[in-house]
């Protein structure tokens, strides 16, 4: 059949409508289960991929790298100081000379004008693996994970905790608007997701028969949710009066047991890692040092839970985006 996503880019889940997105996520599951029986045709085998991080990640550089080995592919990683780009060469020329020597770019970093760039001038399919303003591959995984736990989206009742205004947090309003998800936006107003974009998911919401909710209440954003999923409150490197004043602001929007008691009882716990849970990270004694918590955005008694699902939602990670790959790199899908 013909190949729909052949040379597109993936940058934001807007670009696609909803039965694209099906789509996607049916490929993924069925690469998943090829995986675990062992089976395999290198059906990409001679195309080469670049993996261009400003950022470092665990999840999404293992997930591209064995997804393109997976699928036969050679790749190239250029970390943070792996390249010349926006230091002595633009992102345009960059983008110019990495779409003649690769098959497929992926870009993790700052700026969603960045990705944007590279697609629009490398005239190869770019993947956004996390911008500033959107981190639409994992919204494929998490959508998975959903998917095995309750075997629909439509009509899942999806809670959001922390910061709505992230790329997290706007990505999955916008997966949930396209997809039939009810989509609570659960955090302090000053942390809403902008209004022009809430605006535009109520009306992809009410096309696809969801719900846009913005609520400051954390026992009304709880209440009947199928899925309680968090976020950390500050990104690496940002300034410690950041840290002080976003902990204060965000501590009441802690997914704890009482959260989760509030949920359904079939509720899951999700979260798109890495999570400040306990005090076994370099980072998690220094906020037991300068703040007194032993855990942030949720606790160690929710995350080593029954209803944590986030090792299942980390190797979706693998899954979904070997199939973003695939799709907008092979001839039949």
């Amino acid at each position: 059949m013909e190949n729909k996503f052949k040379g597109r880019s993936f940058l934001t889940l807007l670009d696609f409508t909803k039965n694209e997105i099906t789509e996607l996520l049916s490929l993924s599951i069925k690469l998943k289960k090829e995986k675990a029986e062992h089976l395999s045709d290198k059906p990409l085998f001679g195309k080469n991929v670049v993996l261009l991080f400003e950022k470092d990640s665990t999840r999404t550089r293992c997930a591209f790298e064995v997804g393109a080995y997976d699928l036969g592919m050679q790749v190239t990683y250029l970390g943070p100081t792996g390249s010349q780009m926006g230091k002595k060469e633009s992102i345009k020329d960059t983008a110019r000379v990495l779409g003649r020597m690769f098959d497929g770019i992926e870009y993790r970093g700052y700026k969603q004008e960045t990705v944007e760039i590279l697609s629009q001038y490398s005239k190869v399919p770019v993947w956004n693996g996390l911008t500033d303003k959107y981190h639409p591959t994992q919204i494929l995984a998490d959508f998975q994970t959903v998917l095995e736990y309750f075997g629909h989206l439509e009509g899942i009742n999806f809670a959001y905790f922390g910061d709505a205004r992230n790329n997290m947090g706007n990505s999955l309003m916008i997966g949930s608007a396209i997809m039939g998800l009810n989509f609570k936006a659960v955090a302090p107003k000053s942390l809403w997701p902008e209004e022009s974009l809430v605006k535009k998911c109520r009306i992809l919401a009410k096309e696809s028969g969801g719900t846009i909710l913005l609520t400051e209440d954390p026992i009304l954003g709880s209440k009947n949710a199928d899925v309680i999923y968090t976020d950390v409150w500050v990104s690496m490197g940002e300034p410690e009066a950041v840290w002080e004043e976003r902990i204060k602001l965000l501590l009441p929007y802690q997914v704890n047991k009482k959260i989760m008691k509030n949920a359904k009882n079939s509720a899951v716990f999700m979260h798109c890692l890495p999570a400040f849970h306990n005090e076994e990270t370099a980072m998690g004694k220094t906020i037991y040092e300068k703040y007194g918590l032993s855990s942030l955005e949720v606790t160690e008694e929710v995350f080593e839970s029954n209803q944590s699902v986030v090792f299942d939602e980390a190797e979706n990670r693998l899954h979904t985006i070997k199939a973003v790959m695939y799709a907008t790199l092979g001839e039949n899908l």
